[in-house]
């Protein structure tokens, strides 16, 4: 096995025990990109010179004993995440690239660990779809099958966790933006309870969050990066819980249908079912549930992002307008004739989403699902519906949590006929992020190589 593919948890025990030397690890992080980042274009910002000085910067710390909590473990940061003196384009050639005056929150607790951020990742317009299409980015494609989608929006990240560039690597998250392509690269995506981990510039929805091939490292990562900044009034202080689970008389509720947006594919549900069936078999008390949300929610929520997302374009100068992606502008296009009262309507279907998965949590520990409802679709597509005017019919699993504010991961739940991942997401109460992340450990189910070659 290449350094490259080790977990975080392995790296920083052999950097320990000395076997293994930061430089040696980026040394064949970098070979992985270089043979497999012309195919998959998940990398924005690399920096190979940077990545080697800061690695032998690791390295003689862990000489000297001063090393950090992540020192010499390679990571990547999407690029919507601010790192100081690199531009934050948000996936689209209508930016003005402006570089980054200091790290955001997330960025800076990793530097201050000491790990080693050799590269940022890619993310489609605005951060507003779950592919890889971008006017300025090239086309993210995902490991398993380059003709698929890596998902979105992180989508770069999730293509480089799936790839072997590095162990850790960190998204964004406001409707399924760490979830979605965590579930169909086969990935360990966490959306933690909203603040854990600061974001720095915070608004409805939004959340930062890991992606790893291991609920260990995604765990680890958790606990380096959470906890309260000033810049960001919604953050919190680290997570409470632990890294374990008692999965005797957990309450389990199966949630097959979402109730809205595109049918789930059979495969889809008979891998979670089989989930399901592992946790009866452990011990939980597994019972399915109705939908949570309504179609009148998921309408709702498009409105009142479509609008808040037109006010945003129609701000810009002409010239830069004009290079907005057509889809995306497409979109935004009908906003003119939403009234006042549908807008205000849409915002409060926010709330109705949050007030309805509260309720679920009255009775049950966690509610597991798919994390999509088909499995990654053609990289081409912006949506997978190829309709702007549908552009949430695949979210109905996943957005609920961000309105919520409730942690929710992903775990491997098998693989199609066509060898594409298939994920199973588990939500939980506020603040049972490690929880959550023990969960997916218990049931990692990823039995096939990765796609490294």
């Amino acid at each position: 096995m290449s350094l490259a593919d080790l977990t975080a948890v392995e790296l920083l025990a052999m950097y320990r025990d000395g076997s293994v030397s930061p430089v040696e690890v980026i040394s064949d992080v970098l070979d992985r990109v270089s043979a497999l980042e012309p195919q998959l274009c998940a990398l924005y910002a690399l920096d190979p010179d940077g990545a080697r000085a800061a690695a032998h910067e690791s390295e003689q710390r862990w000489r000297d004993g001063t090393a950090g909590a992540l020192d010499g473990v390679p990571v990547t940061v999407k690029e919507n995440i601010a790192t100081r003196g690199t531009p934050v384009p948000q996936g689209t050639a209508a930016t003005e690239l402006v570089p980054a005056a200091e790290d955001a929150p997330a960025a800076a607790r990793l530097r201050e660990a000491g790990a080693v951020i050799f590269s940022k990742t890619t993310m489609p317009e605005y951060g507003m779809l779950s592919s890889g299409v971008s006017t300025f980015h090239r086309l993210t494609r995902n490991p398993w099958d380059l003709t698929k989608t890596a998902g979105g929006s992180s989508a770069g990240a999730a293509a480089a966790g799936a790839a072997g560039y590095g162990p850790i690597h960190v998204g964004t998250d406001i409707g399924g933006s760490i979830r979605l392509p965590s579930g169909w690269c086969g990935l360990v995506g966490l959306k933690p309870t909203h603040g854990r981990i600061a974001v720095g510039n915070p608004y409805a929805g939004r959340a930062i969050g890991p992606l790893t091939r291991t609920a260990g490292d995604a765990a680890l990562a958790l606990s380096v990066m959470s906890g309260y900044d000033p810049r960001d009034y919604t953050s919190i202080p680290p997570a409470s819980d632990v890294f374990d689970v008692q999965l005797k008389g957990l309450r389990v509720a199966l949630l097959l249908d979402a109730g809205v947006g595109l049918p789930v594919d059979p495969e889809v549900s008979a891998a979670v079912s089989a989930t399901a069936t592992a946790l009866e078999q452990a011990g939980a008390v597994v019972e399915p549930i109705a939908p949570i949300i309504t179609r009148d929610m998921l309408d709702g929520l498009d409105h009142f992002w479509r609008i808040r997302s037109a006010t945003d374009i129609a701000a810009l100068p002409e010239e830069r307008r004009a290079k907005v992606l057509p889809q995306i502008r497409q979109w935004v296009s009908t906003a003119t004739d939403l009234t006042a009262a549908d807008i205000f309507h849409g915002y409060s279907q926010m709330s109705a989403m949050a007030t309805a998965v509260t309720r679920v949590f009255t009775t049950y520990d966690v509610i597991l699902s798919p994390v999509a409802p088909i499995t990654a679709f053609p990289a081409e597509l912006a949506y997978p519906t190829d309709d702007p005017g549908k552009p949430f019919e695949h979210i109905a699993f996943t957005v609920p949590y961000n309105m919520s504010h409730h942690p929710a991961t992903t775990v491997n739940a098998g693989f199609s006929r066509d060898g594409l991942p298939i994920g199973a997401q588990l939500a939980v109460p506020h603040h049972q992020d490690l929880t959550a992340l023990a969960l997916a450990a218990h049931l990692d189910n990823h039995q096939r190589a990765w796609p490294t070659s």
